[in-house]
């Protein structure tokens, strides 16, 4: 059985698990990350020398890195619709994982932190005010992608709107008003994130408590 080590509140665990819940495969998790540890044991590190999460075992193979992760698990149950076999259309979903990655996660994590992971005496207003800017211009792009379409790459959910769907549960519910921070209207945006929360494997991979 697949093994998938990662704590549930880990955002990048959270798209193995929302893949898995979608393709209805089995697997085991085990904590690890944050306060679990286990990430810089001997027995760890030699299967992620990073000493991050997730890392997965699918029978004897380890893989590393969450985007490279689920690309490989939906690559391999032949799941053609979240991550179609046309060179283009796989080119289209992998764009919007990469920028899901390299502009939307590096734009709302450090509000994140500071929202939730410092204690309010303590936080950067000037961090969290220049991150819900970067979120919103962030945002603001994936707003126009969905003006007309369903999901991000078209009429069907993709590895795309799992990678970008993490982060956007994170923009829509962390309390970015009561920072000073009101998110500006994002109709689109806002649609897109109740189509994803009719989804059950949404629901029980991401809609959890943000901590």
């Amino acid at each position: 059985m697949l093994k998938i080590w990662g704590r549930t509140t880990s955002s990048n665990v959270q798209k193995v698990l929302w893949l898995a819940g979608e393709i209805g495969l089995p697997y085991e998790r085990i904590d690890a990350g944050g306060a679990f540890g286990v990430v810089d044991t001997p027995a760890y590190r030699a299967m992620n020398p990073n000493g991050l999460v997730p890392t997965i075992d699918d029978d004897g193979f380890v893989l590393w890195e969450s985007n490279t992760i689920v690309r490989y698990l939906a690559a391999k149950h032949a799941a053609v619709s979240i991550y179609p076999a046309d060179v283009r259309a796989r080119a289209d979903v992998e764009r919007w994982m990469d920028w899901g990655t390299s502009v939307l996660a590096p734009a709302i994590t450090p509000a994140f932190w500071q929202l939730v992971r410092t204690p309010p005496a303590q936080r950067d207003a000037a961090a969290v005010a220049a991150s819900a800017a970067r979120t919103a211009q962030a945002t603001a792009i994936l707003d126009a992608r969905l003006a007309d379409r369903p999901y991000l790459c078209g009429d069907a959910l993709t590895l795309a709107d799992v990678v970008c769907g993490i982060n956007t549960y994170r923009w829509l519910n962390l309390d970015f008003a009561g920072a000073g921070h009101p998110r500006p209207p994002q109709p689109a945006l806002q649609a897109w994130y109740e189509r994803l929360a009719q989804r059950p494997a949404y629901r029980d991979a991401v809609m959890i408590p943000i901590t």
